[in-house]
């Protein structure tokens, strides 16, 4: 229970600083737009590193809340056992595919190791991590997704 707390504070605190640290480098860049000769070119880079950020924490807490889109015009005609055995394989592919993406964004995180962004000059691994978080914690959720599955399923 304090593990579950924790994540969720963690996800919830990433979004927020990743989200208002967006928003200050988007401000600043629209100032400089308005009021200096030129504006300055890591406003744009900073703002696309915030944003990846906070979807990708913003992703985690999604799946907490159980927010993404669910298609439910069959699920609703189907009877209570059913649906829980459709939540079963849904969870299930849900945790394969986000293992998958997981170990691939590893793989893709140790490329960009030594890659540089043009105009802040960080390791590209830094950008790429955020693909690492989303699938981790995406992962966890969908796995408690399917614990609270099979204890429905048992009788």
């Amino acid at each position: 229970m304090i593990i579950k707390k924790a994540i969720g504070k963690f996800l919830k605190y990433g979004t927020l600083v990743s989200s208002f640290c967006f928003i200050a480098v988007t401000v600043i860049q629209i100032y400089a737009r308005f009021f200096m000769e030129s504006a300055p070119s890591w406003t744009e880079e900073a703002a696309r590193f915030f944003f990846i950020y906070a979807m990708s924490f913003a992703a985690g807490l999604a799946m907490k809340g159980n927010y993404y889109v669910k298609f439910d015009v069959l699920y609703n005609k189907m009877n209570t056992k059913q649906k829980y055995i459709l939540e079963f394989i849904v969870s299930i592919l849900t945790i394969l595919l986000f293992i998958g993406l997981t170990i691939y964004a590893i793989q893709f995180v140790k490329v960009g190791i030594l890659e540089r962004s043009p105009s802040l000059g960080y390791s590209m691994a830094i950008a790429f991590s955020s693909i690492v978080v989303m699938g981790v914690f995406i992962t966890i959720y969908a796995i408690w997704d399917l614990q609270k599955v099979i204890k429905k399923l048992k009788p």
